[in-house]
């Protein structure tokens, strides 16, 4: 508001200073050329006491204004008696209004810098809060939400979209202000000057709001396929980088570069079409603005010449027409703005609508003591429709292990997301020390699971940390403990930095087997009640497994674990072992008791035996 009140008043300078020259001019400068011209001709001496005799300069208006806050006293005008008079008066009130120029300016910024602290760091904070309330949402959301959206477009809704709804709460609010109180002020100062020339100066304005919005929806539009095909660029380079050792085995590195370049045409193609209407933005306003000015200058310049303004008058309108320029230009850029928030906004709530599927039930302490049953509990794919369990039921007591294995498909990693509450069953009920595992507090449940997943995630961080990432405040001697259990410490010792080697994106530097065993150290170094290994020894060799495997008999002594494999090597010592078969157990019991009975878990046996033996 401020900074308004001091645009607007910057032009009654610039007016007053003109309005001083010209009356000096008039009064003072034209009269003597007129009598040096006549002397010269007549042959006469030059006269000035006429021209000077009751002759006095008005106080421009603005410092007159000012006598009485500054405590000074000049009067309505001033006296002069002759040209060095005359020059050290205009020489003085000239320096006045620089000063006053120079100082309205100063505030001007002063005021303007608070304006932007208070809305721009206002939205910047709002985003802040907006993405940390994102993310905090995207934690909470299960699974099937992330099978459901692709990874880019998460990305792109807690950047892009949280971005265009700030530049909505902070620049579009602040022009919007700007505007509205700035065009009132600037049209009442130039309507107490010249209605009439006031009118024909704004013609063509509203014109120039309704070209750049125009302009600017055809701009946001085209933006949008630019982002689209973009994000569809990224995602393709993506996948080649994280997929190089796949393009470089099967020779497909001419293949992506065409695909390439296939896309940055489409891409350019795009990009060029927005060029070409946003080359039209500032066409549209130097046009206008210009009309604008024109019809300012020849209006007034009449009015001028018929008695009816005064010089000064033109040159504060040219200011106050500039002024309007962008307030009007912003218009259409502020209702872009809106309608690009509004799309973002409904964008964003389209994830924090909904509703997580997996919640935690309660806040009441619960530490597993070690029983767990599966009663009749089966489970379909809310997205496919597949049904992964059916009637599956067991028991399992404290200390003891379990094994699953069974052809891929068949459903046992499906048992281990249901244990850590990845999903809840269809049908049945898994029970924890026999309470229902979907009542218990979901945070203490999770944090008495020691979990490696089948999928292997490591981190771009160090391998120490990569390892303690479930713990706060780990030493490294519990660090390195879990990694001799995981039989990864030698490897790890065996690079430069040993433990704080950085690992690249998703572990990349390591070999498949490291990746899994470093896995497993990061769930023994929790120290779980309950250990879930989910065919995390695939990637390495029988000798290996059999060295990890009695490492992880003397942690599983008083532990209930759950051992999923495909190997019947990796789960022979297990107390229960169950062989799953489309969902269905078709088999249980121990490995002696299964091989007595000479049935599916026999034959398969056998055959992974005579295999290790070629």
């Amino acid at each position: 508001m401020l900074t308004n009140f001091l645009n607007v008043y910057t032009p009654k300078l610039i007016r007053d200073g003109i309005n001083l020259l010209t009356q000096a001019n008039e009064q003072y400068y034209s009269p003597i050329e007129k009598a040096k011209e006549m002397s010269s001709s007549e042959g006469g001496e030059i006269n000035l006491s006429e021209i000077f005799e009751n002759g006095s300069i008005d106080t421009p208006p603005t410092i007159a204004q000012l006598q009485t806050p500054l405590n000074i006293e000049i009067g309505d005008s001033v006296d002069v008696s002759n040209m060095g008079d005359l020059g050290k008066l205009l020489i003085s009130l000239a320096v006045l209004l620089a000063i006053l120029y120079i100082v309205i300016y100063f505030l001007k910024g002063v005021f303007l810098f608070f304006t932007r602290q208070t809305i721009i760091v206002m939205s910047r904070l709002i985003e802040y809060d907006m993405k940390k309330e994102i993310f905090d949402q995207y934690q909470m959301l299960n699974l099937s939400f992330y099978k459901r959206n692709n990874t880019g477009d998460l990305m792109n809704r807690i950047s892009e979209d949280v971005s265009k709804v700030r530049m909505y709460l902070g620049p579009a609010v602040m022009y919007t202000l700007n505007l509205v109180v700035l065009i009132i002020l600037v049209i009442y100062e130039m309507s107490a000057i010249n209605v009439e020339l006031t009118i024909y100066s704004l013609l063509p304005l509203p014109f120039m709001s309704v070209g750049v919005y125009y302009v600017s929806s055809m701009i946001n539009r085209r933006s949008e396929r630019v982002q689209r095909q973009q994000s569809k660029l990224s995602t393709m380079v993506q996948e080649s980088i994280s997929g190089i050792r796949v393009l470089k085995a099967f020779h497909r590195e001419n293949y992506s570069k065409k695909s390439f370049q296939e896309e940055s045409e489409s891409y350019k193609t795009r990009a060029l079409d927005l060029v070409k209407i946003d080359a039209l933005f500032i066409p549209i306003i130097v046009l206008l603005v210009g009309l604008s000015t024109i019809l300012t200058i020849y209006i007034g310049g009449t009015k001028v010449i018929n008695g009816e303004l005064d010089l000064g008058a033109i040159f504060s309108f040219v200011f106050y027409v500039n002024m309007l320029t962008w307030p009007f230009a912003s218009v259409g850029w502020v209702t872009s703005l809106v309608q690009k928030a509004e799309a973002s906004q409904e964008r964003i709530n389209e994830f924090m609508d909904v509703e997580p599927e997996i919640k935690n039930p309660s806040s009441v302490d619960f530490k597993f003591e070690g029983k767990m049953e599966f009663r009749n509990v089966s489970f379909i794919y809310p997205d496919s429709g597949i049904e992964a369990l059916k009637n599956v039921s067991f028991t399992l007591e404290k200390g003891e292990t379990l094994a699953v294995i069974g052809r891929t498909g068949s459903g046992k990693s499906t048992l281990a997301n249901l244990l850590v509450r990845h999903y809840d069953s269809t049908s049945g009920s898994i029970l924890l020390d026999d309470k229902k595992i979907d009542s218990l507090n979901l945070y203490q449940l999770r944090e008495s699971i020691g979990y490696v997943p089948q999928e292997v995630f490591l981190f771009s961080d160090t391998i120490k940390n990569n390892i303690a990432f479930g713990v706060q405040d780990s030493s490294l001697e519990q660090i390195q403990a879990a990694a001799k259990i995981a039989d990864v410490h030698d490897n790890i010792v065996e690079f430069p930095k040993s433990y704080e080697t950085l690992l690249g994106e998703r572990g990349i530097n390591l070999s498949g087997g490291q990746k899994q065993r470093i896995s497993i150290a990061r769930a023994i170094i929790k120290q779980p009640e309950m250990l879930i290994f989910d065919d995390c020894l695939s990637a390495v060799d029988t000798e290996t497994e059999e060295h990890i495997l009695s490492h992880l008999k003397e942690i599983m002594k008083d532990k209930t674990s759950v051992i999923i494999s495909h190997r019947v090597s990796s789960i022979k010592h297990a107390d229960k072992i169950l062989l799953l078969d489309q969902g269905k157990i078709i088999e249980s019991g121990s490995h002696e008791e299964l091989l007595s009975t000479e049935g599916s878990y026999y034959g398969l046996y056998n055959k992974q035996l005579l295999e290790e033996q070629e």
